[in-house]
């Protein structure tokens, strides 16, 4: 019987949409699959119906909105109706109610002045909040490439997400992990309810994971590979209970499942987010 590994989360971010990728992610347990409504050229979902349809009840799907095709270029917006839109075409394509519809990098629409955007963010929450009370997802939530900002605009008359997404890992700056945390406290969200990615800061393949060594985070760390050491130790920086990772290879996404076997070292991992807090304050203002 294959081993369930609901902390793992396939993104389909710069994926082929291959059906043996999802194929494979079944055979290995990895039942989660998070997309959203601008990947593969604005064509995600539709692409996942057609290749994989069969195979979409097995497993829990989320998507984001936010992101929309204009005239010369991708544009954002926090527009109620065009979220509202883009949730309703999502189900259309995929076919079904997704699990989870995540806001999509709302900070790219909040400039201006503070309340302006303290509203902005609100009403584009409610938005997703009624969509999931309408039945067009299982819950919603917010996915921040960059949370700097958001701490700042959460009151009372912000609804809470029942999911967050952020940056996660070795590559994450100080400044990032502490405003992740920041807004997970202001919406107080518990550690279950907080989902990292882009645990490799983009590709396993970058020079900077040939000149380091981030088994040095496990315990016992000489029997994971280096790739397996660096997912391993996303989950604890900042805290996250799954993390999502793209791969257009199911050996790849086998190896990374391997990792959660591994434990990180609590105190290494104490001692790196002290030295990049010492690197913080020592940089000019």
């Amino acid at each position: 019987m294959r081993t369930a590994h609901p902390r793992v989360v396939l993104g389909l971010h710069r994926s082929r949409h291959e059906r043996r990728l999802l194929t494979g992610a079944l055979d290995l347990g990895v039942t989660a699959l998070d997309t959203s409504t601008n990947y593969f050229g604005f064509r995600s979902h539709q692409a996942l119906a057609k290749v994989a349809g069969d195979l979409l009840p097995k497993f829990t799907l989320s998507t984001k909105v936010g992101y929309f095709p204009g005239p010369d270029r991708t544009e954002h917006s926090l527009s109620p109706a065009q979220l509202r839109a883009a949730v309703e075409q999502a189900v259309r394509d995929l076919g079904r109610e997704p699990e989870l519809v995540f806001l999509h990098n709302p900070e790219h629409s909040l400039q201006g002045p503070m309340p302006h955007c303290r509203d902005l963010l609100a009403q584009a929450c409610a938005e997703l909040d009624d969509a999931t009370a309408r039945g067009l997802c299982g819950a919603w939530g917010v996915a921040s490439w960059d949370p700097s900002l958001l701490p700042s605009l959460i009151d009372t008359a912000t609804p809470r997400p029942s999911v967050l997404m952020i940056r996660a890992g070795l590559l994450v700056g100080i400044r990032t992990l502490d405003a992740a945390e920041a807004l997970a406290k202001a919406w107080d969200l518990e550690d279950s309810q907080v989902w990292g990615m882009s645990p490799f800061g983009g590709s396993t393949r970058a020079p900077v994971w040939e000149k380091t060594d981030p088994r040095i985070f496990i315990q016992g760390g000489n029997r994971f590979s280096h790739a397996q050491a660096a997912f391993r130790a996303a989950f604890d920086l900042p805290r996250v209970s799954a993390v999502a990772v793209g791969t257009d290879e199911p050996a790849h996404l086998g190896e990374l499942t391997g990792a959660l076997a591994g434990e990180v070292d609590e105190r290494t991992i104490r001692e790196y987010r002290s030295l990049l807090r010492d690197r913080l304050r020592s940089q000019p203002a």
